[in-house]
C-alpha cells in the first residue's frame, strides 16, 4: 500500500508539472471551497468541461466557521502546501493573506476584465494597499426585511429611508419582534460596523501595514452614535427573548413566526421561506407578507451604509499552476456562472449585469434592491490584523444590551494592547 501510495503521488506530481502533451493528464487545481449547497463543485466541473483539457478543478471543503477556513488556510498556506491552487476567501481576511505573501500576483490583464461591471464594493472588498489581490466571485449585503402588514399598519412609508428609532417605535406600538444578531460572533462586528459607517465615521480611519500605526475610530462621535443605537435596540422589549445569542437563522425563524415585524438579515430568508412552504412546514401566506427595503439610517436624512459579504477567490502564491489558476478564476466569476449560483445557492452576484437576467429576477425579486445595497454597501474594516479587531469588538461589545461611548474607549485600548503585543485575547 506504501509503494502504491508513493506510485499515485509521483503520478500526481509528474501531471501536475507536465506540459500537456499528447495522452498526458490535465494538471489538477485544487479549490479549496465554504461550505454551499454544491454550487461550486458544480462550476468547477463546468468550467473543467469548457477548458477542453487545459486544467480539471477538484473542490476540498473548508469549514462552516469563516474564522475556522482562514485557521486552516493560514496553516497550510504558511507551510507552502502547494496543493492549494484556488481559495474561496472571506473579504476581511484577504489583506491578512495578502501581506504574508500567501497570494499569487493578479495579472493586469486580467484584473481589468474580472473587475469590469462588477460593484464597487466587491472590488474594494479584493483590494489591498491598492492593488487587487484577489478576484471578485459573489457578493452578498443585508436587507431590511419587514412584514407589509405591520409596516403598513404602523403607518411606515417603506418607499422612503427609515432609521432604527422608527423601526423600534413601530415594533413595539404592533407589539411585535424586530430581529437582528445579537450573539458573540462575527455578526456583531458585522452589525457594529454597519452602525458605525452609517453614522458617518469608521472602525479604523487610518490604516497601516505597521499596526502600531493605525489609528482606530471606536472613540469617535459616530462611534459612540453606533453604540446608542446597538443600546436602544437591544434595550427595546421588541427583541427576541434571547437577543444575546441571537443568530441570522435566529432572526429569519423568528420572522417566520406570527409575531414578526422587522429584521435585518442576508437574502437567504426569503427563498428558505419558500422552500419550507415547499416542505409543508410553513404556511405560504408567510413569505407573501415579506417586504424589503434597504438598510436602516442610523440618522433621518442620512443614508445607510449596509453591511457587505461574499466571497473572492485568492490563487496561491506557491501554486504549481499559478496561470492556469487565473485561467480558471475567469471561467468561475462569468456572468453565466455567477447566474446560476445565484439562482440555485441563493449567494447574490458581484457582477451588475446579472441582476438584469430574467431567471434571477424571477427567483429574487428582490434582485435590484440587492444591487442598490451592494452600490451602497460598507465593507468590515480591511487590515492584516482583522482577526485581533474582530475578536477585541466580539469581547467588548457583547452583550449588545450593556454597551455605550465607553465601550468603545475600552475596546480601542485592548485593540491597541494586542496590536503592540502587550495583550492576549
Amino acid at each position: 500500500m506504501g509503494g502504491a501510495a508513493a506510485a499515485a503521488v509521483l503520478a500526481s506530481t509528474l501531471a501536475a508539472c507536465g506540459g500537456g502533451g499528447s495522452g498526458s493528464a490535465a494538471p489538477v487545481l485544487n479549490w479549496y471551497i465554504n461550505p454551499d449547497s454544491g454550487g461550486q463543485a458544480e462550476i468547477a466541473a463546468r468550467c473543467s468541461a469548457e477548458s477542453n483539457g487545459a486544467y480539471t478543478i477538484t473542490t476540498s471543503q473548508l469549514p462552516r466557521e469563516s474564522s475556522a477556513q482562514r485557521e486552516q488556510l493560514v496553516r497550510r498556506l504558511a507551510a507552502n502546501d502547494a496543493s492549494i491552487d484556488l481559495m474561496s476567501l472571506d473579504p476581511p481576511y484577504i489583506p491578512e493573506f495578502a501581506q504574508a505573501g500567501f497570494l499569487a500576483p493578479v495579472p493586469e490583464d486580467l484584473a481589468g476584465r474580472v473587475t469590469e461591471g462588477v460593484v464597487q464594493s466587491s472590488i474594494d472588498s479584493a483590494t489591498w494597499d491598492g492593488e487587487l489581490v484577489a478576484i471578485p466571485f459573489w457578493a452578498n449585503t443585508q436587507l431590511l426585511w419587514y412584514r407589509e402588514s405591520v409596516a403598513e399598519a404602523a403607518g411606515l412609508d417603506m418607499t422612503q429611508p427609515v432609521t432604527w428609532e422608527q423601526l423600534v417605535t413601530a415594533a413595539q406600538d404592533q407589539g411585535k419582534i424586530l430581529s437582528a444578531q445579537g450573539r458573540r460572533a462575527e455578526s456583531l462586528v458585522v452589525w457594529l460596523n454597519a452602525l458605525v459607517e452609517s453614522a458617518g465615521g469608521a472602525i479604523i480611519e487610518e490604516n497601516s501595514e505597521n499596526p502600531e500605526d493605525i489609528q482606530l475610530g471606536l472613540t469617535s462621535p459616530e462611534a459612540a452614535r453606533a453604540t446608542e443605537v446597538m443600546n436602544t435596540v437591544a434595550n427595546s422589549g421588541v427583541v427576541g427573548p434571547a437577543f444575546s445569542t441571537s443568530s441570522e437563522d435566529t432572526s429569519a425563524t423568528e420572522f417566520e413566526s406570527a409575531d414578526a415585524g422587522f429584521m435585518v438579515n442576508w437574502p437567504f430568508v426569503y427563498s428558505r421561506a419558500l422552500a419550507a412552504v415547499e416542505a409543508g412546514t410553513l404556511d405560504a401566506s408567510v413569505p407573501e407578507d415579506y417586504g424589503w427595503a434597504l438598510y436602516p439610517a442610523v440618522d433621518e436624512g442620512q443614508p445607510s451604509a449596509p453591511p457587505f459579504g461574499g466571497i473572492d477567490l485568492g490563487v496561491s502564491a506557491v501554486s504549481r499552476n499559478v496561470d492556469l489558476a487565473y485561467q480558471a478564476t475567469e471561467c468561475i466569476t462569468s456572468d453565466e456562472n455567477q447566474a446560476y449560483y445565484m439562482t440555485t445557492n441563493g449567494n447574490p452576484a458581484s457582477s451588475s449585469a446579472v441582476y438584469d437576467d430574467p431567471e434571477v429576477l424571477e427567483v429574487f425579486p428582490m434582485a435590484p434592491t440587492i444591487l442598490e445595497s451592494l452600490e451602497a454597501a460598507a465593507n468590515r474594516p480591511q487590515t492584516p490584523y482583522y482577526s485581533e479587531v474582530s475578536g477585541a469588538i466580539q469581547r467588548e461589545y457583547h452583550p449588545p444590551s450593556s454597551v455605550t461611548p465607553e465601550t468603545g474607549e475600552r475596546a480601542q485600548a485592548l485593540i491597541q494592547a494586542v496590536l503592540s503585543g502587550d495583550q492576549l485575547l
